[in-house]
């Protein structure tokens, strides 16, 4: 059964809400929200350096955010990603290379806020589409990470080029084109999961 048009996200499936009192519908969109920031801090952390591009460091931050904004739906997966946000600009390394803040030294804005703002934009669209039903199949799963991929883009660049001597070329080859084939792994290996895990589930996937 659908509600308001929305089946089952990954997180529903398996820890879906109680009436009971055992998991109140509050604690658990608490839990998860935590639980998918702390997930993006730690993947941010990550980082590797690929034989095709090895002065690029990789990291599996925008796969979390991705995967994050799937698996709890478009409003607790945009609130997990502000919350990630909200964590770096206090202080706390969350950031990619455990870095912090939304600003440089000098006060300017950092090159990097358009690529935070996007997570959370791209959590909430990835998340939406999710309860659409998109990531049930591999063909469907490639298009809503490529949505996602392409939201964060859009919203990273301009600032990129806003706040640095780049250029509009340079901003699109060091802020998107550079990242284009770790992108497509990643997008790759989400279509062969996400699909994978709604089998596991099994008939707790079942639509509303």
């Amino acid at each position: 059964m659908t509600v308001q048009g929305t089946t089952l996200t990954l997180a529903d499936a398996v820890l879906p809400w109680r009436a009971d009192g055992r998991v109140t519908s509050l604690a658990r969109a608490a839990v998860l929200v935590v639980a998918g920031a702390a997930l993006t801090a730690v993947s941010a952390q990550l980082v590797w350096f690929a034989p095709w591009n090895p002065d690029v460091p990789y990291t599996f931050q925008t796969a979390a955010v991705l995967l994050v904004g799937t698996a709890l739906g478009a409003p607790l997966g945009a609130a997990s990603m502000l919350l990630y946000v909200l964590a770096g600009a206090a202080g706390l390394g969350v950031f990619a290379d455990g870095r912090s803040g939304l600003f440089t030294n000098t006060g300017a804005i950092s090159p990097t806020v358009g690529y935070l703002l996007g997570f959370v934009v791209a959590g909430a669209l990835v998340g939406w589409l999710a309860e659409r039903g998109w990531d049930r199949s591999p063909l469907s799963t490639i298009g809503l990470m490529l949505l996602g991929n392409l939201a964060i883009y859009a919203i990273g660049i301009p600032v990129l080029y806003a706040t640095t001597p780049l250029g509009l070329g340079g901003s699109i080859q060091h802020g998107a084109l550079d990242f284009v084939p770790w992108d497509l792994i990643k997008i790759a290996a989400a279509a062969a999961l996400l699909p994978l895990a709604w089998r596991a589930v099994g008939s707790r996937a079942s639509r509303r």
